[in-house]
């Protein structure tokens, strides 16, 4: 198990990646792929409390838990990327996703269970609802 939390931590402590690769056991190059997929993805020091480190495995690498499934891994990007585009639901993404799957020979992951992995994909993402406005069409107060 990597210890991603402890990695994080002795980054933030200013230890050099030799010095951080030595006191895990992991080589260089998982320790820098580590720290750049953090920094990344916008996960900074200090850490809180829930953030475990199987929490952050599977906030920096979503795919791996997928991809014991045997199923086909889902591209989150590109499906928070397509619904930001007018007309673009979940279902009609669901729908390409299958048809994809089929022509690839590949087992597809049922309509419930794409949108469960999906909004577990959002909420860590903070993932935000886009108004598509003019400015100074209309004033919103809070």
């Amino acid at each position: 198990m990597i210890l991603y939390r402890k990695i994080l931590e002795l980054h933030d402590e200013g230890i050099s990646l030799r010095g951080i690769a030595a006191s895990t056991g992991k080589s260089r190059q998982k320790v820098t792929e580590i720290i750049g997929l953090a920094e990344k993805k916008g996960l900074v020091c200090p850490l809180e409390e829930e953030m475990t480190d199987k929490w952050i495995e599977e906030f920096l690498f979503p795919e791996k838990t997928l991809e014991a499934s045997g199923r086909q891994p889902l591209n989150f990007d590109y499906i928070h990327e397509e619904l930001a585009k007018p007309n673009v639901t979940l279902s009609l993404l669901h729908h390409e996703y299958e048809a994809e799957c089929r022509a690839n020979q590949k087992i597809p992951y049922s309509y419930r269970s794409f949108l469960r992995h999906y909004s577990r994909y959002a909420d860590k993402y903070k993932a935000t609802l886009r108004i598509r406005r003019k400015p100074g069409e209309i004033m919103e107060v809070d």
